[in-house]
């Protein structure tokens, strides 16, 4: 395994540390623990992975990728242990970053065993409407994180855009491809892969039925205050892949969904994965929403190099968009 610094830091630290720092570039792979910050809308712990020869003094892009432990506990520790290892191994977002040297944000959220029908790292439904501070609203709790890893990272000379890259894979990409529909403006691009091949639709309603968040944006202004902005969402360059062995199925599940959405996604969207899949593609399509499409043959639940190559290509393509 490669050599990392690990730094857990308050704010002060680090601006001591940035401050004394006189290289051009990133020397080491280093990784940040930032402490929770309830004072400024944020309750959790979050990680800043940089990249050794991260460029200073030149604006880069923010790399979000959502923790996902892929089980439920009440041990901080443990979902701590998985952000850490999605942050500095060999993740999807590991590579983006480690390949494009760009700095990446994990979030430490929980899922908490306690309550196993809020899919916290799925920002489903009951995370949404859940009224405890530590757990409401953990959309805009990343969005506060984001904006204090902004001040961590000119405190170490690296400016980054104000909008940010984000990735995720299974539920993370999930909690990716919701928040996007919820925060549209702030997000440069995306990919996602491994998502149940279920996407959120931009449409209020299918045959008939009311789509609520999380399937669609019926009653986007009752929960957020707005409507959903298509435009600017169309906006949004997209790589969104699946595996065509892929077969895991979070939709049939009470965590992911509760009955009733379960029921409207079987008989409208699709029983199965891949049926599921293309149509959400044909939804997008006709909604004038063209992402890069791609299904990778003899892939399951599980990305490759490969695939990871074509993500970082993907956002570097981003990158050099003036």
């Amino acid at each position: 395994m490669r050599s990392i610094f690990i730094l857990v830091f308050i704010l002060s630290n680090i601006v001591s540390f940035a401050q004394n720092s006189t290289t051009e570039t990133f020397k080491n792979d280093s990784l940040i623990i930032v402490t929770k910050n309830p004072e400024k809308g944020f309750y959790h712990d979050y990680i800043l992975f940089i990249p050794k020869k991260t460029v200073l003094h030149k604006k880069l892009f923010l790399l979000v990728e959502p923790n996902n432990t892929g089980k439920i506990t009440d041990s901080i520790d443990v979902h701590k242990k998985y952000a850490i290892d999605l942050a500095s191994v060999s993740s999807v977002g590991n590579n983006i970053s480690t390949e494009l040297r760009i700095p990446l944000l994990v979030p430490i959220f929980p899922r908490p065993a306690s309550q196993p029908l809020i899919y916290t790292h799925a920002l489903d439904r009951d995370a949404m409407l859940e009224k405890l501070p530590e757990l409401k609203r953990l959309d805009l709790q990343l969005l506060e994180m984001v904006n204090d890893a902004r001040s961590v990272l000119a405190s170490m000379h690296i400016q980054v855009a104000p909008k940010f890259f984000m990735n995720g894979f299974s539920a993370s990409a999930t909690f990716t491809n919701r928040f996007s529909f919820i925060h549209p403006g702030k997000i440069k691009a995306l990919a996602i892969g491994g998502f149940n091949g279920n996407l959120m639709l931009p449409l209020d309603e299918i045959n008939g039925i009311k789509l609520n968040y999380p399937i669609g944006t019926n009653d986007f202004r009752e929960l957020f205050g707005y409507g959903f902005d298509s435009g600017i969402y169309r906006s949004i360059p997209q790589f969104i892949y699946m595996g065509k062995l892929d077969d895991n199925d979070a939709v049939q599940f009470d965590d992911a969904y509760n009955e009733n959405e379960r029921n409207i996604i079987n008989n409208n969207i699709g029983r199965y994965v891949p049926e599921r899949y293309l149509k959400c593609q044909f939804i997008y399509q006709e909604n004038n929403i063209t992402p890069i499409f791609k299904t990778y043959e003899n892939i399951g639940h599980w990305t490759t190099g490969a695939m990871n190559l074509e993500v970082i290509k993907f956002f570097l393509r981003q990158m050099q968009e003036k």
